[in-house]
């Protein structure tokens, strides 16, 4: 693949991943903002994956939950310590079993097709392999809420 189209390729996956931001801050949902510390991270987290362009495959869209950083902390620390899960490692899962679950539904509801990542390194990603046409403007927009003129419709 020559650099152009490698851009090309990975703008548009940017601009898929920007798409995705939208329809989860317009869901209600904190979505991390990029280049965001991830110590700092809670919520949402949509980035581009260029990892599996080594295989010669396309980048993926990706949709991570950030806990809160305490939460994080506290279960982080119980699952290195070994042992039976702890109620914070416990919490820590359900908590990301339902926010995944959650993104998918929201993602769907608004024309994306988005799945289960079904990665044993990051159980709980949302991979987001498409969304809706780009010229139709999502049911939140300014755009969306004027209403179409019809073919020989003047403007008054």
């Amino acid at each position: 693949m020559d650099e152009t189209h490698g851009r090309h390729v990975n703008a548009r996956f940017e601009r898929l991943a920007q798409r995705v931001r939208d329809e989860l801050a317009a869901a209600g949902l904190p979505v991390v903002a990029p280049g965001l510390d991830a110590a700092l991270a809670v919520g949402a987290e949509v980035r581009v994956s260029t990892w599996n362009q080594h295989f010669g495959e396309e980048p993926e869209v990706l949709v991570s939950w950030h806990l809160s950083p305490r939460l994080r902390c506290r279960a982080t620390a119980d699952l290195e310590r070994g042992g039976e899960p702890t109620a914070a490692a416990r919490q820590a899962g359900g908590i990301h079993t339902a926010m995944a679950a959650a993104v998918i539904a929201v993602l769907s509801a608004a024309g994306f097709t988005a799945r289960d990542r079904a990665d044993d390194y990051a159980p709980f990603d949302v991979l987001v392999l498409d969304g809706p046409d780009v010229r139709t403007p999502p049911v939140w927009s300014e755009q969306a809420e004027r209403p179409r003129r019809t073919a020989g419709e003047s403007v008054s």
